[in-house]
C-alpha cells in the first residue's frame, strides 16, 4: 500500500472502522509504503466493527426507544463530537438508511447495511483471489496429502515468517501435482537438496546438564501464553529480564500443564517452545541475539550461559508445527455458560467456572494466586483491546473479592458473573472473551498454549516482568533467523551463488532460512514429498517462498509427526525462473 487512503479502504473492507487519529498513527509523516506484514500487525490492533456494538451506541441516543434517531439529533452529535463529520456526510448516511424518507434514521437497518457491505467487499475480494490462484498455482504448490488419521497434524506458518498464501487450502489429486513442479531440466540446473534422519524418542539432551546446586540458585518464574490469531499469526507477551551484576544464568521454558489429572496432561504439552535472549532497543526490530533454548529435557527447553549486568528481552517462540494442528477441530455443540436458579438469578455453570479458573492460572503471570492490575490489563488487552484504569480497578476492589489489593480467583469469577448479569444472561460477550483466550465452543483450549518461563541466577536475584512490545513479532523473527544462520552452514543453489540456504538441525526440529543476496527478488520452490513422518510449519509438502532482494526469510520448521518413530527430512529447493 502506498497511500493512507489505500490503508483506510483495505481496513474498512476487512471490517474495521479506523479513526483518523488511528490512521495517522499507522501512517506517520514520511511513510512511503506498508507491506502485508505491516497490515497484519495493524489488523491485530484494530478490532472489527461489531453491529451489536453499533446498536448499543445508537440506542443511547434513541431517546424515545422507538428504533429511530432524528436527522437533526444525529447531525448535532456527528458534527460536534468525536471526529466531526461534515453535514454532507451526515446526509449521505440518511440517504442510505432513511427508508421512510421521514427525516428519521432507522439505525437497525443502517447497521444491517454496514455489515452486508463489508461482507460483499470481502466476498468480491475472495472471488478475485480464487481466480488469481488458478494462474499462480504453478508457483505456489500443493497442500499436503492428508489422511483422516493425520488431519489434525498439519499446521500453518505464521505470516510473520512467510508470505501470504495465494490459493485455497484444498488437497489436490496426485495426478495434478506435476504442474506445480519446475521441469527436470531446470531442476538439475538450479536445485539443491538436503536429507537428514532423526532418531525416535529423542526427548533428552546429553549436551546440557542441570547445575548440581540449582536448588540454591535465585529463582523467579513468569507465565504466559501463545495465542493463534485469525490470520494464523502466533503471538505472546515478551519479558524483560534485569540482571544487577554478572552471573551464571539457567533458563527454561515449557508448556504449562493445567490438567488436574496426574496421568492425563493437557493436550498442548507436546507443543514445542523456545526462548530467545536478545539485547537492543525495545522499539525497533534490530537486536543482538545472546542465545536461545536449543537444548531439550522432555517438554522443557533449556539455555545456560553467563549474562553481564544489564537489561535483556526474553522472546517466547513456537514453530506452530504442533500448535496449529488443533485449529482444525470444531465443536459440534456450544457449551452452556450461565444458568438461572429457581429464584431467577443468574449463575455460572460448572464447566464455565472451570474454564475461568484455568484462564486465571494463565493470566496470573507470577503464579501468586492473585491478579494485579498489570496482570489483569494484559488480559483485558487480549480480550477487549482496552485497559482498566486506577479508578475502575478501585471499583473492582470494592465489589469483588480481593487480597492485598489484588483480585482473587473468586473475585475473578464474581467479575465474570457481573458481566453476565449486565448482558441479562446473553453469553455472546462471554464467548468473545473465551475465543480470544483460545477456547472453542466445547470449552477446550485449541488455539492457545500456556507456558511457564523459569530463570535461575547463581549469584544475584534477577527481575523478570512481562511487557507488550509493538515490535515484538519482527524482533522475534529476526532472532529466529539469526539463530539459524549462526548455527548452520550456508550452501548456494546451483547456478545462483547469491541465493543461500541455511539448514539448522536442533534437538527436536529442523529449520531453514533462505538468504537472497541478489538485487532482485527470487522465488524458491520447496519440495518435501520425500520426507517421512514429518510435519512442516507450512502445512504443505510442496510450496514456494518469494524472497525480496537482499533479505533473509525463514523457509520452514519441520518436526516429527510421531516422536516415537524415526523421521527423515528430505527437502529439494529449486529456483523458479522469472516469467
Amino acid at each position: 500500500m502506498t497511500t493512507k487512503d489505500q490503508l483506510c479502504t483495505v481496513l474498512q473492507q476487512a471490517g474495521r472502522n479506523p479513526s483518523q487519529k488511528a490512521l495517522d498513527k499507522y501512517w506517520p509523516p514520511g511513510t512511503k509504503k506498508l507491506n502485508f506484514d505491516d497490515f497484519c500487525e495493524i489488523l491485530k490492533k484494530e478490532k472489527p466493527a461489531e453491529p451489536d456494538q453499533l446498536m448499543r451506541i445508537f440506542k443511547k441516543f434513541d431517546l424515545n426507544n422507538d428504533g429511530y434517531i432524528s436527522h437533526d439529533e444525529l447531525s448535532r452529535i456527528l458534527t460536534s463530537s468525536g471526529e466531526k463529520m461534515s453535514p454532507k456526510e451526515v446526509d449521505e448516511i440518511f440517504s442510505l438508511a432513511d427508508v421512510n424518507k421521514d427525516g428519521k434514521l432507522d439505525y437497525a437497518e443502517f447497521c444491517r447495511l454496514l455489515e452486508s457491505t463489508v461482507e460483499q467487499c470481502q466476498t468480491a475480494a475472495l472471488e478475485k483471489l480464487e481466480a488469481d490462484a488458478k494462474l499462480k498455482r504453478q508457483n505456489f504448490g500443493n497442500q499436503l496429502d492428508i489422511t483422516p488419521q493425520s488431519v489434525e497434524s498439519q499446521p500453518e506458518l505464521s505470516p510473520s515468517e512467510t508470505q501470504p498464501r495465494t490459493e485455497p487450502e484444498t488437497t489436490l489429486r496426485k495426478d495434478s501435482r506435476s504442474s506445480s513442479r519446475p521441469s527436470s531440466a531446470r531442476s538439475r540446473r538450479s536445485s539443491s537438496s538436503t536429507a537428514i534422519t532423526m532418531g525416535a524418542g529423542s526427548t533428552k539432551s546429553g549436551r546440557l546438564t542441570e547445575p548440581k546446586s540449582l536448588q540454591d540458585w535465585n529463582h523467579t518464574l513468569m507465565r504466559g501464553c501463545f495465542h493463534l490469531e485469525e490470520d494464523g499469526t502466533i503471538v505472546s507477551l515478551q519479558y524483560r529480564l534485569i540482571i544487577p551484576e554478572t552471573t551464571s544464568v539457567y533458563l527454561t521454558i515449557r508448556p504449562l500443564n493445567l490438567s488436574p489429572i496426574p496421568d492425563k496432561p493437557s493436550q498442548w504439552m507436546c507443543v514445542d517452545t523456545a526462548l530467545y535472549v536478545v539485547t537492543g532497543n525495545e522499539t525497533k526490530e534490530d537486536s543482538n541475539l545472546v542465545g536461545f533454548t536449543e537444548f531439550r529435557d522432555k517438554e522443557r527447553f533449556l539455555w545456560r550461559g553467563e549474562l553481564n549486568a544489564g537489561s535483556y528481552l526474553l522472546l517466547p517462540f513456537t514453530t506452530g508445527c504442533r500448535l496449529m494442528k488443533r485449529m482444525r477441530k470444531t465443536a459440534t455443540k456450544a457449551a452452556q455458560l450461565v444458568n438461572r436458579t429457581q429464584s431467577g438469578e443468574l449463575e455460572l455453570t460448572k464447566e464455565f467456572k472451570a474454564a475461568l479458573s484455568d484462564i486465571f492460572e494463565v493470566i496470573d503471570l507470577d503464579g501468586s494466586g492473585l491478579l494485579s492490575l498489570e496482570e489483569y490489563n494484559f488480559f483485558e488487552q487480549r480480550t477487549s483491546g482496552e485497559k482498566c484504569d486506577e479508578d475502575a480497578w478501585a471499583i473492582c476492589k470494592e465489589n469483588f473479592d480481593t487480597k492485598k489489593n489484588e483480585l482473587t480467583r473468586q473475585g475473578f469469577l464474581e467479575l465474570n458473573l457481573m458481566e453476565a448479569n449486565d448482558r441479562e444472561g446473553d453469553p455472546r460477550d462471554l464467548w468473545l472473551t473465551l475465543e480470544a483466550m483460545g477456547y472453542n465452543r466445547s470449552l477446550e483450549i485449541v488455539e492457545a498454549c500456556p507456558f511457564v518461563i523459569e530463570v535461575y541466577c547463581e549469584d544475584v536475584k534477577a527481575t523478570l516482568q512481562a511487557v507488550h512490545l509493538d515490535s515484538g513479532i519482527k524482533m522475534l523473527n529476526s532472532a529466529v533467523q539469526r539463530s539459524i544462520t549462526s548455527k548452520a552452514e550456508a550452501r548456494s543453489l546451483k547456478g545462483h551463488e547469491n541465493v543461500l540456504v541455511y539448514t539448522y538441525k536442533g534437538e527436536s526440529r529442523i529449520s531453514s532460512v533462505i538468504a537472497n543476496k541478489s538485487n532482485q527478488k527470487v522465488t524458491v520452490h520447496i519440495n518435501n514429498e520425500q520426507s517421512k513422518n514429518c510435519v512442516s510449519s507450512r502445512g504443505m509438502s510442496v510450496f514456494a517462498v518469494e524472497v525480496p532482494a537482499r533479505t533473509k526469510m525463514v523457509c520452514q520448521h519441520v518436526m516429527a509427526l510421531n516422536d516415537q518413530q524415526e523421521w527423515t527430512y528430505n527437502c529439494v529447493e529449486t529456483i523458479i525462473p522469472s516469467l
